[in-house]
């Protein structure tokens, strides 16, 4: 797996992987705009790696039926267990240990 260390990394990359799947599909850059509604000169910007607007970026994998892609940039919020943590009140004095009894065999 390549690591992406700077933004205009991370765009060559995702301009790439969307030409590769357009490609994949067997669309032309016409076509796949049509279907997108967006301008040609947008998805050859998104495809170099030039920058593009998020709502490119969307209509694009819209179109692609790659809308899953989008699930990493938006995940769902949890609760982190470490706010939990920190909000427990800080211990004041040791536990006693549990005394175990041996069970006696028969």
């Amino acid at each position: 797996m390549q690591i992406i260390s700077t933004p205009q990394e991370l765009e060559m990359m995702l301009g790439e992987n969307i030409k590769a799947l357009r490609l994949q599909k067997n669309l032309s850059r016409q076509a796949l705009c049509e279907q997108a509604g967006i301008s040609e000169s947008a998805l050859r910007h998104l495809e170099g790696g030039q920058g593009a607007t998020l709502k490119t970026l969307v209509c694009i994998l819209k179109a692609l039926d790659r809308e899953s892609w989008l699930q990493g940039l938006a995940p769902q919020v949890t609760i982190n267990p470490l706010y939990l943590v920190r909000e427990k009140q800080v211990r004041q004095r040791a536990s006693r240990r549990k005394q175990y009894v041996k069970k006696e065999k028969k």
